[in-house]
């Protein structure tokens, strides 16, 4: 995870950031508040703001940042306050609200809590993806397979609807970690693998006909919809044109008859975050 840290609270920083280091996390400490359009192309994961510093302008700035990186997940970390000032903190766009002195581990919890919760409302608050003849349904947090429903754990879900979204771009095992998980992925840690295996296998159950879940090998994962049924098919020209094509939003419907081989939804590749 990519966080920034507002605060010039020199010793709970370095502990902050001996323990971010550990942990993989890329972090910049800034001494005061910088504008919202260099938070934006700083590509955050988090904020942490120590408000205090910010003076009269901090509920304009928690304001203004939320409104312009409204997927950011903000956690302010500051010193004593009153209630009114943390509920207004909270109403104008913090996720979370810590008071000084406390430890940088909880710090940290808490920001990952922030993200497991925002990359759910962002799974839920997708588009209906197809593919081949899977529907990923975020709205009912389901996904079709000819218009069934696939038994799917709700990490296997994530997972899918992840990779589904990402138009066809391969994902690296670290951000699939971070973004399904909440936080960063150990060292030799295998959960991404483990829960691909097992969601290929139960998308294969539900339509053997097509290959979803593609290995970059040392890279991680791309979800495109590859049909490998009949050769003599597969090298049709309707087929050929389109064999390795990303997964694109289509509008929400309700899940009907088996998809046609031949009737691939297509679209462009996404840019990388």
């Amino acid at each position: 995870m990519r966080i920034a840290v507002i605060d010039t609270d020199t010793g709970f920083v370095q502990v902050l950031g001996n323990r971010l280091n550990r942990l993989g996390w890329e972090h910049r400490v800034l001494s005061s508040a910088i504008g919202v359009d260099h938070l934006v192309s700083m590509r955050l994961g988090a904020l942490v703001v120590d408000v205090a510093l910010l003076g009269p302008q901090m509920w304009d700035y928690l304001a203004r940042v939320a409104a312009a990186l409204p997927a950011l997940p903000i956690v302010v970390c500051t010193g004593r306050s009153t209630v009114a000032q943390r509920v207004r903190g909270l109403r104008l766009g913090a996720d979370d609200w810590l008071t000084k002195p406390c430890h940088p581990e909880e710090l940290i919890a808490r920001i990952e809590a922030v993200a497991r919760r925002r990359c759910h409302e962002a799974a839920m608050a997708g588009e209906t993806v197809a593919a081949g003849e899977i529907e990923v349904r975020p709205d009912q947090f389901q996904a079709f397979a000819g218009g069934r429903s696939i038994d799917l754990t709700r990490r296997e879900f994530e997972l899918i609807s992840l990779l589904a979204s990402a138009a066809g771009r391969v994902l690296e095992r670290e951000e699939i970690y971070q973004r399904v998980w909440g936080y960063a992925m150990a060292h030799g840690d295998r959960s991404v693998d483990v829960f691909v295996r097992k969601l290929r296998a139960k998308l294969q159950q539900a339509s053997p006909d097509w290959d979803y879940i593609h290995t970059h090998f040392g890279v991680g994962y791309r979800f495109a919809a590859v049909w490998a049924g009949d050769p003599s098919l597969a090298h049709a020209a309707t087929v050929d044109a389109a064999a390795d094509l990303p997964a694109v939003p289509v509008a929400a419907k309700r899940p009907g008859a088996r998809a046609h081989p031949h009737r691939l939804v297509v679209g462009a590749s996404g840019a990388d975050w």
